[in-house]
């Protein structure tokens, strides 16, 4: 995914998994400042950008409750994602409820996969948001009960909030992107050497 800081520049992101890319789109209380997420055609533009493209774009078919639906589900996911990212155990209330938001909507049939003439996956006519959906959170179950569960970050940067899946095979993983949260990282302790000497 390619990203913007707040001074415009461009940068890439992997969060490592399709449910996480969700994240990005806004959230509750101070991120729904940042929320793309504001209609159909947000939901559809997201879908295009996503590890799901190319081809789903022109398929989908998304209404105004499959954006309501988005919402909730990226937002459970959100949660869910943090508290696994700090070392939260799941034994809250809030949590059962953020579950059976996610675990309802996986619950619904995915979008339909399918090999086109060229040998390459295309999707099959007649996708809906509710289809986009369920694919997504059927990832996030996967991720949050899968290999990977425990390999769930947050940027190490202070003031950086992104959520990944560190899939890199020592598992040492600490920023968002090397090209923004990293690189600050190494400027910063440069300078605290330089001041140091």
């Amino acid at each position: 995914m390619v990203l913007r800081t707040p001074e415009g520049r461009p940068y890439r992101f992997d969060p490592g998994a399709l449910c996480l890319e969700l994240l990005v789109t806004g959230g509750p209380r101070s991120l729904t400042r940042h929320d793309v997420l504001d209609g159909p055609a947000g939901l559809v533009r997201w879908a295009g950008e996503s590890r799901l493209a190319p081809g789903l774009e022109p398929l989908l078919t998304v209404a105004e409750a499959d954006v309501r639906t988005a919402h909730a589900v990226r937002d459970a996911m959100l949660r869910i994602t943090a508290d696994r990212a700090r070392g939260h155990r799941f034994d809250r209330p809030a949590d059962a409820t953020d579950f059976a938001v996610l675990n309802a909507v996986a619950a619904e049939p995915p979008l339909v996969a399918r090999m086109g003439a060229d040998g390459a996956r295309e999707w099959a006519p007649g996708a809906t948001g509710a289809q986009l959906l369920s694919t997504v959170a059927r990832d996030a179950v996967d991720l949050f009960t899968g290999p990977y569960a425990d390999r769930i970050r947050e940027c190490s940067t202070s003031n950086c909030y992104l959520l990944f899946v560190d899939t890199s095979r020592p598992g040492r993983r600490r920023w968002c992107a090397m090209e923004r949260c990293g690189n600050l990282h190494k400027v910063r302790a440069h300078r605290a050497r330089q001041s140091a000497v």
